[in-house]
């Protein structure tokens, strides 16, 4: 097995970032690596600054605000649908099962392993997973029509994420 040297090292840094993984160890013969980053904001998260007044000898930061018990909640209004948004309940969702970069296609002269409307069966090569500078090709779980491609060409991808709706009907 060939050694990592400073630049595939600082190649899988870039690779976690991308990722959105929080956490990983890898150990390689005698080499232990463990990158972390601090985990993402979820949307709508923001940092609340403290506010702090400073007065002649002292300091006053500003208190949370309590509400009543008896105080009705606010109502929001429930949320709505986009128009173009498909009820996808009947579709099987094929997952990924590794951390890594998504490949529609073994390299970008040739075509893509499936496209939307084409007909799998278990066990079909659907796309290939780079990890690490390794090409994994993903088999299909399911048979069926490909629906929806749902990971553009050549984007990280984490564990777990859906990538194909496939309709097993």
């Amino acid at each position: 097995m060939k050694k990592m040297n400073l630049e595939d090292i600082q190649e899988l840094i870039k690779f976690v970032a991308k990722s959105g993984a929080t956490e990983v160890d890898l150990e390689i013969d005698n080499i232990k690596i463990s990158i972390k980053s601090p985990a993402k904001k979820r949307r709508g998260e923001v940092d609340v600054p403290t506010i702090i007044h400073q007065a002649p000898a002292q300091i006053v930061t500003q208190a949370p605000v309590s509400v009543p018990a008896d105080t009705p909640p606010i109502e929001t209004a429930p949320e709505k649908k986009v128009g173009n948004e498909e009820d996808n309940s009947n579709y099987v969702a094929i997952k990924s099962s590794m951390i890594g970069t998504f490949y529609r296609s073994s390299s970008p002269e040739n075509p893509s392993f499936v496209n939307v409307g084409d007909t799998i069966k278990e066990g079909d090569t659907i796309c290939i997973i780079e990890a690490m500078k390794l090409f994994n090709e993903i088999e299909s779980e399911v048979s069926g029509t490909i629906i929806k491609v749902l990971v553009d060409d050549a984007t990280p991808i984490e564990f777990d994420q859906p990538l194909f709706l496939v309709d097993p009907s």
